[in-house]
């Protein structure tokens, strides 16, 4: 191989990754191409049939015309030899041999075009479920890209975070709100041991002794002066008591005569 062969093949060879990594990037433009490509090679091979179909129904209207003329040629003939026309009937055997030959080879002509066209229209089913395979293959395998390309990115997005990074943020945030809890608690503490709020505490305790002690004289005072007032009453009934239970005056101790 000669120089410029092998650097043709270098280019070529070039090329070839070239467009397979722009293939390998667009896979739906491949794809679309691929079915584009096929559905012109469907309707050139169906315009193709639609000739055969033509040549078809030609031949088929031939037969038809072949046969009407062969049927007047009998009837002529059966004409010609019931009146003894001997020339005529001779010339329309002839005409009858030359028919049934060319019906012959028009029946043979028409059998092999019906199973061209019949061979022609299986093949351009059998293109047309091609493209639609091609066409759902293309949805399912893109469908399957996209979910490809998305578990990739969740990979990489998990990769790229550093597991010991976090947990040493949790053990940060951790240790942030641990400190937060014990200074709160400290600030507690202090709290109750400060002398201002002791000295508080005792003069809100003193307070409460005081109106105890107030409300406990109160209760004690209205106590006694019940107590004294049921006494007095006690006593004015005994009072009464003792006078109406002196025997009455005698009706003569006015001195005055009865009379």
């Amino acid at each position: 191989m000669g120089f410029f062969g092998r650097l043709g093949n270098m280019i070529s060879g070039f090329l070839n990754l070239f467009i397979g990594k722009i293939e390998e990037k667009n896979p739906a433009a491949v794809y679309e191409a691929a079915i584009q490509e096929r559905i012109k090679t469907y309707q050139g091979l169906k315009k193709q049939i639609s000739n055969i179909v033509f040549l078809r129904n030609k031949t088929e209207n031939e037969l038809e015309a072949m046969l009407k003329d062969l049927d007047t040629v009998n009837l002529e003939l059966e004409g010609a030899i019931a009146t003894g026309q001997e020339d005529i009937g001779a010339m329309l055997f002839e005409k009858q041999e030359s028919l049934e030959s060319s019906i012959a080879s028009k029946r043979e002509e028409l059998s092999n075009i019906s199973k061209q066209a019949e061979d022609s229209m299986d093949q351009l089913q059998q293109f047309e479920v091609e493209i639609q395979k091609l066409k759902r293959e293309k949805d399912e395998m893109l469908a399957k890209e996209a979910t490809a390309d998305a578990q990739i990115k969740i990979q990489e997005t998990l990769s790229s975070l550093s597991v010991d990074a976090d947990i040493q943020a949790l053990a940060n945030v951790r240790e942030s709100i641990e400190k937060k809890a014990a200074e709160a608690k400290v600030g507690a503490e202090l709290a109750d041991n400060n002398l201002d709020n002791k000295l508080s505490n005792l003069r809100e305790e003193g307070a409460k002794s005081r109106a105890r002690a107030r409300f406990e004289a109160a209760r004690q005072a209205r106590l006694a002066k019940e107590s004294g007032q049921v006494g007095q009453a006690e006593q004015v009934q005994s009072t009464s008591g003792s006078s109406n239970d002196a025997p009455p005056p005698p009706s003569g101790s006015s001195g005055g005569k009865t009379i």
